[in-house]
């Protein structure tokens, strides 16, 4: 799954309360990653791998699905930079059983995935659509059956479109349909689906489709920023208490994409660092507040206030059992007095590692992510929700000789382990992903998977990393390898 990429243009239309952000404390420096006491993680560990319904799924009209915001954007010629759709994307609904095979023969006990919000309602709202829920139903005990344990995101991204057009996130509405949606797949799954994550990254949602317009809906507003960001954090509070409402003996926990935001140096670092800390306070600091501590960051305030009524911060602080953690890259942040947010792209450490999109990659951004979990934030237990990286390949033999992949996984699952033994209670890792999928504005240019697909065939075949992580999760012993990433 990509992580942004900001121009100074697309961070310029973040207006003018980003501008207010950029005056808060300065952005915390990277944390430097412990060497590890031993390579052995506990044997009650997690290991799994992480989808989405819309890149996966396909068969958009099946069942009496309805359409949701990306089918529409997905349909607008320019928006997809290789001009595909994911109508087909992995035929995930109709070959779900060979997935879960794939995901038995990797010795993975755990998936991720996503409910279709618009294949339970496809309308947005109203009576629910029984066979959408019949295939979760029979996807669930397809699972169960091979010994994996089901996590299912209710949210990823796949707005229905007819809430769209009644304001979409950006009427606080939308929350409240959400809540409703959540109660009902409580109601359905909830026997044997235990463990429920409310949104899925809500700040790439927000900003990138709602601010920049790169994802759907694609819209081009700062002004949208405020009230999508509180309608999200309140959408999950509410569906929390859904849930609970529903079940007393469920596992919820919800995902975030936390970045460190990295202050450039020389020659403004006096002014870089508080446009750093801005960038924080709106990418990170907007959603775990609200959900810890029933706050906002000051900076942030600045931004939702208009939308916040009396009661509702209550509402966004909820219990969770679990924090989802999201990483894929830090992002450097410089002062640029000719932006209206006063923020911009910096540049990446000389000389460091870069992933196929030049994106820096660096593990110890996942480290200093969890540690701020653990010491301001109670030290929640936590899921590395997603973590993985591209092909440089999109297609021949090399792509299956993934073992880039492999030294990348070693590296952030090192990072892993160190957290842990500082005391973070991380308690499994799901990779970034299962089958090479559908990657939203990129088409299928993006292949993230321990497992290749034939997009003529369909036909799955195990890259070189599928089989390492497989052995890894078998005996949950990490190898050591060369040095890589530092």
């Amino acid at each position: 799954m990509r992580r942004p990429s900001f121009t100074r243009r697309q961070l310029g239309l973040l207006g003018a309360g980003a501008a207010a952000a950029g005056l808060g404390a300065c952005a915390p420096r990277g944390a430097s990653t412990p060497a590890l006491m031993d390579r052995q993680f506990p044997a009650d560990f997690a290991w799994g791998a992480a989808s989405a319904a819309f890149q996966t799924e396909g068969s958009p009209e099946a069942d009496g699905r309805g359409p949701s915001i990306w089918d529409v954007f997905a349909a607008t010629p320019g928006r997809i930079v290789d001009g595909s759709d994911a109508r087909v994307a992995c035929d995930s609904y109709r070959r779900y059983t060979e997935d879960a095979d794939l995901l038995a023969g990797a010795n993975l006990k755990h998936y991720r995935f996503s409910v279709a919000w618009p294949r339970i309602h496809p309308a947005g709202a109203g009576p629910a659509n029984d066979a959408g829920l019949d295939y979760y139903s029979r996807f669930t005990d397809a699972l169960l059956e091979r010994g994996v344990t089901p996590h299912a995101t209710l949210f990823h991204w796949d707005l229905p479109q007819a809430l769209q057009e009644k304001g979409g996130w950006t009427a606080r509405e939308t929350a409240a349909r959400f809540a409703d949606y959540a109660g009902v797949v409580a109601r359905r799954l909830g026997d044997r689906v235990k463990s429920f994550i409310v949104l899925n990254e809500a700040a790439v949602h927000a900003v990138l489709g709602h601010v920049i317009g790169e994802h759907a809906p694609g819209l081009k507003d700062g002004a949208n920023l405020g009230p999508v960001l509180h309608h999200l954090n309140l959408a999950q509070g509410l569906a929390i208490m859904a849930l609970r409402a529903e079940r007393s003996d469920l596992s919820v926990g919800t995902t975030m994409a936390l970045q460190p935001a990295r202050a450039q140096g020389a020659p403004l670092a006096f002014w870089n660092r508080p446009a750093a800390a801005g960038f924080d306070a709106l990418w990170n600091g907007a959603f775990l507040d609200p959900l810890f501590k029933g706050t906002y960051p000051p900076a942030a305030s600045a931004i939702v206030g208009p939308s916040v009524r009396e009661g509702d911060l209550d509402l966004t602080r909820q219990p969770i059992e679990f924090a989802g953690v999201n990483y894929y890259s830090p992002t450097t942040i410089r002062f640029d007095p000719a932006s209206p947010s006063r923020i911009a792209p910096g540049e990446p450490r000389k000389g460091a590692p870069r992933d196929a999109f030049g994106r820096e990659i660096d593990p110890s951004g996942l480290f200093e992510m969890l540690e701020r979990l653990r010491t301001r934030y109670g030290n929640p237990r936590v899921y590395i929700t997603e973590n993985g990286c591209s092909d440089p390949f999109t297609d021949g033999p090399a792509i299956l000789d993934d073992g880039f992949r492999i030294d990348y996984l070693r590296a952030h699952l090192e990072t892993v382990k160190a957290a842990m033994e500082k005391g973070g209670r991380i308690a499994g890792y799901f990779h970034w992903t299962l089958i090479d999928n559908w990657e939203w504005a990129l088409g299928y240019r993006s292949k993230f998977g321990l497992v290749a697909m034939d997009r003529q065939t369909g036909v799955r075949t195990p890259k070189a990393s599928y089989r390492w992580f497989a052995k890894l999760a078998a005996t949950g012993s990490l190898d050591e390898g060369a040095p890589s990433f530092s």
